[in-house]
């Protein structure tokens, strides 16, 4: 070692007897990758990266030419380089590799650099920044080899602690997870993919949050710019693949205006409540931005969102209320944000208080004024409420046949989406406006007059004879696993008050909307799309809502799935063990796609290819490192839920459930 060597930062890359003589192997010294090669007890490190593709030199073999010449190959395309001065055979010094000092030493062997110097910005650095200040504090996704750039950018703000970036093992997971972040939060998180098939990955979760008005910002690595269209190694139109499900997609050029660019993804996403996404070519994300590029933000951007209705709406809507004495409200998830106001609402007019799936929880099922979930997944009591009501107020319900609002009453319908309003019929008075700022001006409005009929005692008999119907099935017991009455009457006892629960698609999900009564937990679910998997990677963003937002820190995030719904993305628990996140998942186990075979038979088909060949699911959360426990009988699922809710780390109570008892 020279003296000159003295000024080198040295990095160890390999213990004293780890490479054996004649062979190499990529190692790294800071953030250098290099081709660490032994010829006879000679250590030498050379530029990894070969000059003709890129090909991994380290990956490489030591091969001995006629004359007893080593050689180092490329594994690609065999081009080769004298391992000990870098050049290739016939010399030619301008195609050699650069060579970097080493120094063996009796505890390992080092690599020589210069000081790196300062990080210079690069348009991805302005993005990334841009997008922190709109607060899109979270990213899930999977890095590859075109998004390497714009991943550098969002390491360097999870470095400074300015996000969360969670590796997710499938694409499809990460926008899953933005979904259920947004639905939770109504704020947009990101998700990262590379170009091609990790990119269209990313659309199933995508249209789950553009149908269920979630905003999500994606972001897609794409092939360099000079090789899009000719049909490059994993060169698709991203443009076209993603025009359907975004409401605003871009790519990113090395003349756009980098931070504008940005804040117009995350505005659209926001104020449109949709996905936006950014399509980044591999070589503009390392592009350096100008000493004077700066990111820019929301501030002058967006404005209030309180839209207040027409005043020839608000009067169209009172007339019709005073003319009526049995109103009931319905809600849906539209009108999460207002349920104060709305509340208020239905305690002057006396009105049930019914709700969509989507709705669920957003009053709780122990109001007086309370009548549970309309529709499919619903309870008897709001189909009762919705036959006997003579007007209908609905807030944020989009009418899906799902929850079957009858057209045959009249209906005053509020919601912040024109093109919501009447959607699929006509209705009597359609109001635009924002939902809380509506109800609150109804309430208002209101006569002291007008008098209604107190349901309150008709809402606690009906309540009474569903929770009576409801014990009864708690007994039911065909020796084919545990019922579904029995598991949900045993996490509606045990769940947090507080609780996030993300649910399924299937029998499982119709089963918890029928058996679970909600004090104030939140619901999150797979609406409009009812994309099977959704459930737990839902979760995980959720969790990481709960790491980004102190309303929603400490609250407990569990999930419920059938075997069907998480056997798609199983995989994901490990992520949750690499992040500790906090996720009890409830697993209902039959061995079978239950909800498909009912509607075989339903249909009079032959039930077929509806099996479903398992694992001992919670054998496999040990094994990823959580804690599992398997159920089979009643008697073992409040002991075993408990144990899995009072877990700090992921948990999984895997329940093997009767198909037919649901």
């Amino acid at each position: 070692m020279s003296e000159s060597d003295t000024t080198l930062q040295w990095h160890k890359v390999a213990a004293p007897d780890e490479l054996a003589a004649g062979r190499v192997k990529t190692v790294v010294a800071g953030t250098r990758s290099m081709a660490l090669t032994n010829i006879d007890g000679q250590y030498t490190a050379m530029d990894n990266r070969c000059p003709h593709q890129g090909g991994p030199l380290g990956e490489g073999s030591i091969e001995i030419g006629a004359e007893g010449q080593r050689w180092l190959r490329c594994p690609w395309h065999g081009w080769d380089f004298d391992p000990l001065t870098g050049l290739p055979p016939g010399g030619h010094e301008d195609s050699g590799q650069e060579l970097f000092p080493v120094d063996a030493r009796e505890d390992g062997i080092y690599v020589g650099l210069e000081a790196e110097p300062k990080k210079s910005r690069t348009v991805s650095d302005i993005m990334v920044e841009t997008m922190i200040n709109w607060e899109v504090k979270s990213v899930f996704g999977i890095v590859g080899h075109s998004n390497l750039g714009l991943a550098d950018a969002l390491r360097v703000q999870e470095v400074q602690g300015n996000l969360n970036y969670y590796g997710v093992r499938h694409e499809c997971a990460a926008a899953f997870a933005c979904s259920g972040y947004a639905k939770l939060t109504g704020k947009p998180a990101a998700c990262l993919a590379i170009a091609g098939p990790g990119a269209t990955n990313l659309l199933t979760g995508l249209w789950d949050a553009k149908v269920d008005r979630a905003p999500v910002l994606a972001l897609t690595g794409q092939v360099d710019v000079q090789v899009i269209g000719p049909g490059a190694f994993q060169d698709i139109d991203l443009s076209a693949a993603f025009e359907a499900v975004s409401n605003f997609s871009q790519p990113v050029l090395n003349t756009s205006r980098h931070a504008e660019l940005m804040t117009l993804a995350c505005k659209n996403a926001i104020v449109n409540r949709d996905v936006a996404n950014l399509i980044f070519p591999d070589n503009v994300q390392t592009l350096p931005a100008s000493d004077s590029a700066k990111a820019s933000g929301p501030s002058g951007r967006i404005g209030p969102q309180s839209i207040s209705p027409a005043p020839e709406a608000l009067a169209d809507s009172m007339a019709l209320i005073h003319q009526h004495n049995r109103p009931i409200i319905i809600v849906g998830y539209g009108a999460r944000n207002a349920m104060q106001r709305i509340i208020q609402l239905a305690e002057k007019l006396n009105a049930p208080v019914l709700t969509t799936f989507k709705g669920k929880g957003q009053i709780s099922d122990h109001h007086p004024l309370a009548a549970g979930v309309l529709g499919r997944s619903g309870t008897p009591i709001a189909s009762w409420f919705m036959n006997k009501c003579d007007l209908i107020l609905a807030f944020g319900s989009s009418f899906s046949n799902h929850t079957g609002i009858t057209p045959n009453r009249p209906i005053i319908q509020v919601d912040f989406d024109q093109m919501a309003l009447g959607k699929f019929h006509p209705v009597t008075v359609p109001v635009w406006g924002e939902i809380g700022v509506t109800a609150e001006l109804i309430c208002n409005e209101l006569s002291e007059s007008h008098q209604t009929v107190d349901q309150r005692p008709e809402i606690a008999d009906r309540w009474a004879i569903w929770r009576s119907e409801k014990t009864s099935r708690v007994a039911d017991d065909r020796g084919h696993g545990v019922n579904s009455a029995s598991i949900f009457a045993a996490l509606s006892e045990l769940a947090p008050q507080d609780a996030v629960i993300s649910v399924d698609v299937g029998n499982n999900t119709y089963s918890f909307g029928r058996y679970f009564e909600c004090a104030s937990q939140s619901v999150l679910m797979s609406g409009y799309l009812g994309s099977i998997g959704f459930g737990f990677p839902a979760a995980i963003g959720a969790w990481a809502a709960t790491q980004d937002f102190p309303e929603f820190k400490g609250r407990k995030i569990i999930s419920v799935s059938g075997d069907g719904g998480f056997g798609q993305y199983l995989a994901e628990f490990t992520t949750a063990v690499k992040y500790g996140m906090d996720i009890t998942h409830i697993l209902l186990n039959n061995n079978e796609l239950g909800k498909i075979s009912k509607e075989q038979r339903a249909g009079e088909f032959a039930v077929w290819q509806t099996s479903l060949h398992n694992p001992n699911f919670a054998s496999f959360a040990k094994l990823c490192g959580g804690f599992g426990q398997r159920v089979k009988n009643s008697n073992e699922l409040e002991p075993a839920i408990r144990a899995g809710l009072e877990h700090q780390g992921p948990a999984l109570v895997e329940v093997v459930s009767d198909v037919e008892l649901v």
